[in-house]
C-alpha cells in the first residue's frame, strides 16, 4: 500500500542545515587521500618505466616529476600518504573498541589532520637533510 503521509515526514538535513563534524570531515578526507595516491602511484610508475625504457623518456618523465607541478604533486602524495595511514591507524583503534566516545573519537581526528602534516615536514626535511 502507498504511503500517503509521505509529505508530512521531516527531511533528512541537506548542507545548510548539517554542521559538519570533524569525525565526518576526516573520513572523507581519508576517501580522498586514498584516491589521490592513485596519481601519485601512477606517476612514480611512469617514471620507472621510463628509466627502464630508455634515456630520452627517463629524461621527459623526470622532467615532469621534477618541475614545480611534479614536486607539489609528489608533496601532496606525500602528505596523503601520511594522512591515509594515521586515519587507518585510528581506524584499527575504532576496530579494538576504543577511542569510540564522541571527545577521544574528536582528538584523534585531529591528531590526524595536525600529525600528518607534521610527519609530511618531518619526512621533507629528513630527505632535504640527507
Amino acid at each position: 500500500m502507498a504511503d500517503i503521509e509521505r509529505g508530512n515526514r521531516p527531511l533528512s538535513p541537506h548542507l545548510q542545515i548539517y554542521r559538519p563534524q570533524i569525525t565526518s570531515v576526516t573520513s572523507i578526507f581519508t576517501r580522498v587521500t586514498g584516491n589521490a595516491l592513485i596519481l601519485g602511484a601512477v606517476l612514480i610508475v611512469w617514471w620507472l618505466i621510463a628509466a627502464g625504457t630508455g634515456p630520452e623518456a627517463f629524461a621527459r618523465a623526470d622532467w615532469v616529476l621534477t618541475s614545480w607541478l611534479g614536486n607539489l604533486v609528489m608533496f601532496g602524495s606525500l602528505w596523503a600518504l601520511w594522512y591515509h595511514t594515521l586515519a587507518g591507524i585510528r581506524h584499527v583503534i575504532w576496530d579494538n573498541g576504543y577511542g569510540l566516545e564522541l571527545e577521544t573519537a574528536e582528538k584523534l581526528g585531529w591528531i590526524v589532520i595536525f600529525g600528518s602534516g607534521v610527519l609530511t615536514v618531518l619526512t621533507i626535511l629528513t630527505l632535504w637533510i640527507f
